[in-house]
């Protein structure tokens, strides 16, 4: 039986993984955690998550509850995950991580707290989003030359940070494809001239959207598109589920999304 915590469990998130861990019967939720000043703190998660009692109460402190588990799941704030990270990498525990809008700083922290446990590390766990990565990069490789790269993603108006991290790992796959660094544009306004060498970047924040990503291959005389659209965030809390089972197996490392579905 692998034991999960979830940390943010009563967030958009942590909510639906707490959910599914406890609809699998492979895993039991042994743990869960809110900020201090949340109201689900002291409260049955399974209240929390309209699931009726299970018995396991909301914490606040991460180190607590941690020690209950062999995996904690972090769809929260960078600064909530930094510190959920260090306590894994003192306790030895794996981590699956979808938390995004990390400064440089903060990667560099967190890739550090981590280098002692295997971590599944993604800005975007759907199963759909990352085969796009994948064909994104073969797409750029055949294409090479002569045609213009643009990326355009979409999100709830609650999201915090822009670009979305699944868009910044688009980008990369086609720098990949591409063989060479190109500079990336976010958005564009006044007399910007011809277009260069680059790659644009369009975030859209916008009522309830999940999530929509579209990466546009513009030549001359034709276009072609690539799109995903999530319809609901069960796409990526399932993918989460994947990760958990992948990495209680591996060993310590920074993994993504690419070695559970065993694209390398």
């Amino acid at each position: 039986m692998i034991r999960v915590v979830v940390q943010g469990v009563a967030g958009r998130m942590g909510s639906l993984m707490g959910r599914l861990v406890l609809q699998e019967d492979d895993m039991a939720l042994v743990g869960a955690t809110e900020r201090p000043e949340h109201s689900a703190v002291g409260k049955d998660v399974g209240e929390v998550l309209g699931v009726g009692k299970v018995g396991i109460e909301v914490e606040e402190d991460i180190r607590e509850a941690a020690r209950e588990g062999d995996v904690v799941v972090a769809f929260t704030t960078p600064q909530a995950t930094l510190e959920a990270a260090e306590v894994c990498g003192e306790l030895g525990k794996a981590m699956v991580v979808g938390t995004t809008g990390f400064t440089d700083g903060q990667l560099e922290e967190f890739k550090r707290s981590v280098s002692r446990v295997p971590c599944v590390f993604s800005p975007n766990f759907s199963v759909g989003v990352n085969l796009l990565f994948k064909v994104a990069q073969e797409v750029v490789e055949v294409l090479k030359e002569g045609y213009d790269v643009e990326i355009i993603e979409a999100h709830h108006r609650f999201k915090k940070d822009a670009p979305s991290g699944t868009a910044k790992r688009l980008a990369e796959a086609v720098l990949r494809g591409l063989g060479r660094e190109l500079r990336v544009v976010h958005g564009r306004e006044g007399v910007v001239g011809e277009r260069g060498e680059e790659i644009g970047i369009h975030a859209v924040r916008a009522g309830d959207i999940v999530g929509e990503h579209i990466v546009m291959f513009g030549g001359m005389g034709e276009r072609l598109e690539l799109v995903h659209r999530a319809s609901s965030r069960e796409a990526f809390a399932r993918g989460a589920v994947r990760a958990i089972r992948f990495v209680v197996k591996a060993g310590p490392g920074l993994y993504d999304m690419w070695d559970v579905l065993g694209f390398r």
